[in-house]
């Protein structure tokens, strides 16, 4: 019988390719124009991602590979931004088949790599399901990189105007609340649903698929 190997995401997370195409396609985001997609944004959606899966009472490794998941999410962005869901998935085939991951959990952890994006996004199991919700709510200002495109940049604007974002899940009413505090100042609430009610809707799915209802709540003003 095959020996596969055990790695946990701490351990994931110090091997140097992991953090080489991290940092490579955040880089390349950075040349784009677009906000920060680096180790800080890995390492919020995993440990959110294992949060929600945790709160719900899954198995640990179940936890644990929604962690590592969200570490991998966006490594295929130093391919192209299109598609970097497809290319990080297989990107994540190959390394985690080098450090002999169970061909299980190898499954689990590219096909929720490879479902998370917008365009192509779909819970398709509890890993999935939770990085799309860690995804999707990763909304503050400190990824913004440039403020002074903040006038002429939406995404920019929107994202540097949330002053609170936070995701809450209550296990026993089984309600997931996204809420945001936002300075309307520097960008009115239509513009946050111009830019991210996709996203919204995408979260109310991975929501239902996990039993759970999502509830936006942006400047005490619930909206979905």
């Amino acid at each position: 019988m095959t020996e596969y190997a055990h790695i946990t995401p701490d351990e994931l997370f110090r091997i140097p390719e992991v953090i080489t195409y991290i940092d490579a396609g955040n880089r390349c985001l950075g040349a784009l124009g677009y906000t920060e997609h680096g180790r800080a944004h890995a390492r919020l959606c995993g440990t959110t991602a294992r949060r929600i899966l945790a709160m719900l009472g899954y198995d640990e490794r179940t936890c644990e590979l929604a962690e590592i998941a969200g570490c991998l999410h966006d490594i295929g962005n130093i391919v192209n931004r299109v598609d970097h869901a497809h290319s990080g998935g297989i990107m994540a085939f190959t390394l985690l088949n080098k450090l002999n991951f169970p061909p299980e959990e190898i499954a689990t952890i590219c096909s929720a790599i490879g479902y998370h994006d917008e365009k192509t996004a779909f819970p398709v199991n509890p890993v999935s399901a939770a990085l799309i919700l860690a995804d999707k709510s990763d909304v503050r200002r400190s990824r913004v990189r440039k403020e002074a495109v903040i006038a002429t940049d939406i995404h920019d604007r929107v994202n540097y105007a949330v002053i609170h974002a936070a995701l809450h899940l209550e296990a026993e009413t089984k309600i997931c609340t996204f809420k945001i505090t936002i300075d309307t100042d520097i960008c009115p609430v239509m513009e946050y649903f111009e830019i991210f009610l996709e996203r919204m809707i995408l979260c109310r799915k991975a929501a239902d698929f996990l039993g759970m209802t999502f509830e936006l709540i942006i400047n005490d003003t619930r909206l979905l």
